[in-house]
């Protein structure tokens, strides 16, 4: 049996066979692409049917991050709402299984966009039907009633941007790989003009094209990745999706090689336009959420770089080297500071 790094073959199968039904055994394990953050692995039974397992990186483990409970309580709520999410079969908190607690799910077949090629090889109907569903969706996931799924408890509802300004700037300086005043300098511009928060809702925290998974036709059969998800100011989702979605022309982006730089997909204008006709909400003081959004992924890439020179991100390399995640960070860092100026 091969050995993959992050997976402890024999406990995890047992606690597939106790915990999954009808599982085939013997498993065989993949890790696969993708993913910045936790680990993301596809199980086989010898049936052919197939299975995802979550677990956080080998180690470099923040204090706060990483929480496969959280994940896994967010997809098991939203199960029985208009949210797609794969079904999830359960939860291992035991480290002696697997030597961080790691969760399982089904395997939803679709397909992930990441890169440019990827969408090129997407018919223009589809480039912008996805487009549409994936407004709506967002919308959808801000509708729920987080008292009646049972998420009601999940995090704070209020001082979301506060909080998470807090957060980022703690969680980037214990990984920084060098000194960035301007990340402190746009916290500081912030803090001081944060908006006041309507109604709290879900906040995915990661939401973009390459997180949802598609079907044929281009709409979302699968939201993924909810490490980052909470409880808070919906707006700031919003605007973390536009700061991801690239449109052709663009200078920089926040992704490599941005699949919605390819022309068919909606533009940032008209992303923001469908989201507001699904949801049939205003968004107040967008300058600041976009930001907010620039600079916390600023952050967020700056861990991620720490992490895969620290060789914490397994067997994957991202495709274009560690050192494009440190020029990313440079140009986020400097959107922005031109996006805090526009704050008044």
């Amino acid at each position: 049996m091969d050995h993959i790094r992050g997976i402890q073959h024999d406990a995890v199968s047992a606690w597939f066979e106790a915990h999954v039904p009808d599982v085939a055994l013997p498993l065989t394990f993949e890790l696969i692409a993708g993913g910045h953050s936790n680990l993301t692995f596809k199980a086989t039974g010898a049936d052919g049917q197939s299975y995802v397992l979550r677990r956080p990186p080998l180690y470099q483990v923040l204090a706060t991050a990483h929480d496969m409970g959280r994940e896994h309580k967010i997809i098991d709520a939203l199960e029985n709402t208009d949210v797609p999410v794969p079904q999830a079969f359960g939860l291992c908190n035991d480290e002696a299984v697997n030597e961080r607690p790691f969760y399982v799910m089904d395997f939803v077949d679709g397909l992930v966009v990441r890169n440019q090629n990827q969408a090129e090889a997407l018919a223009p109907e589809v480039r912008k039907a996805a487009s549409k569903s994936i407004a709506e969706t967002l919308a959808r996931i801000h509708a729920v009633d987080v008292d009646q799924v049972g998420l009601g408890d999940l995090g704070r509802k209020e001082d979301y941007i506060a909080r998470q300004l807090r957060r980022w700037l703690r969680q980037f300086e214990e990984s920084k790989t060098q000194d960035r005043p301007e990340i402190q300098a746009v916290h500081d511009h912030l803090v001081a003009r944060i908006p006041e928060q309507g109604k709290a809702g879900i906040v995915h925290g990661d939401y973009r094209l390459d997180n949802c998974m598609l079907g044929d036709d281009g709409q979302v059969v699968a939201v993924l990745d909810w490490e980052l998800c909470t409880l808070g100011d919906r707006n700031a989702d919003v605007a973390q999706l536009l700061v991801y979605w690239a449109e052709p022309g663009d200078p920089e982006s926040a992704l490599d090689s941005p699949p919605t730089a390819t022309p068919g997909f909606a533009s940032r204008a008209e992303m923001l336009d469908l989201y507001l006709e699904a949801s049939g909400r205003d968004l107040d003081d967008f300058e600041f959420y976009m930001a907010f959004g620039y600079w916390k992924l600023a952050c967020i890439l700056e861990g991620v770089y720490s992490r895969y020179v620290g060789g914490a991100m397994g067997d994957k390399a991202p495709p274009q080297g560690a050192a494009s995640f440190a020029a990313r960070v440079d140009a986020l860092t400097e959107m922005a500071t031109h996006a805090a100026e526009q704050v008044a």
